[in-house]
């Protein structure tokens, strides 16, 4: 039993105050057999087992997996900024298919998405004021998307509209401690190329972000303490395990963070 200011947490509430305690119960071997996605990330091969630029893709899997579990049925899900597909293709190569949809949202729609898998393909631009989502979704996800917008805040509203009761909000961007994050963004904003960086988020800023959208921040954590792709270290869970107590110790300088809000 845990209590914080005399009243009693919830499960999700544990997650945000005890962060890693979530996380070193996710199994990291679900990105040990993700070639496909390794192939798309990195311009070369890079042989590690447990590369941490995947990391981005495991939190949102994990997640997603425990929100599946929570309900006990298959998921909704929107996912807002697709790419090539990794997303979804990291979450089928673990066998995990517990959805019964799953739209795709994107400035472009790439011919490789096509043969992907998802149940609808909407091609719009998320930063225009008339956009908004018609069906209500679980789950909808927002990786590395909200940095590429001047009002991410906007975003999240108008997302958090098409949630159904209970649903959450998962993403993650690159944090930035607070007392540097605005001048960092003033000066990224003068040589952002097209859609290019142009947000910058600390830890407070995620906080604020949600309860202005009348949302819970139920989980934040950081990802890691060094990123060097293709170093031996990445062959090793011990690796990605101190990255990760680093991040969850310290989100505000733990390179990247990932976090779940709910409505």
């Amino acid at each position: 039993m845990f209590y914080k200011n005399g009243s009693k947490l919830n499960k999700k509430s544990i997650i945000s105050v005890f962060p890693y305690c979530a996380i070193c119960k996710w199994d990291l071997s679900a990105i040990v057999n993700q070639g496909w996605v390794k192939k798309v990330v990195f311009a070369s091969p890079k042989p590690t087992l447990y590369p941490v630029k995947l990391l981005r893709y495991w939190f949102m899997y994990n997640l997603l997996k425990d929100e599946q579990s929570r309900l006990g049925r298959p998921l909704r899900i929107c996912e807002i900024g697709v790419d090539q597909g990794q997303m979804l293709r990291f979450t089928q190569d673990t066998g995990f298919r517990e959805f019964s949809s799953w739209a795709a949202v994107d400035c472009r729609i790439q011919s490789q998405l096509q043969e992907s898998g998802y149940s609808k393909k909407i091609e719009v631009d998320v930063d225009s004021q008339n956009f908004f989502l018609e069906d209500e979704y679980d789950v909808i996800i927002v990786l590395h998307i909200l940095e590429h917008l001047f009002e991410p805040e906007e975003l999240v509203t108008r997302l958090s509209d098409a949630l159904a009761p209970g649903g959450i909000l998962i993403g993650g961007f690159p944090v930035t401690p607070k007392w540097f994050a605005a001048f960092w963004q003033k000066r990224i904003r003068l040589t952002a190329s097209k859609y290019g960086h142009v947000s910058v988020f600390s830890p407070q800023r995620v906080k604020k972000m949600a309860k202005n959208s009348k949302l819970n921040l139920d989980f934040l954590a950081g990802a890691f303490f060094l990123r060097k792709s293709g170093s031996f270290l990445e062959n090793f869970k011990g690796w990605l395990h101190l990255n990760l107590l680093w991040g969850a110790l310290f989100p505000s300088l733990g390179g990247e963070i990932y976090w779940q809000m709910s409505k």
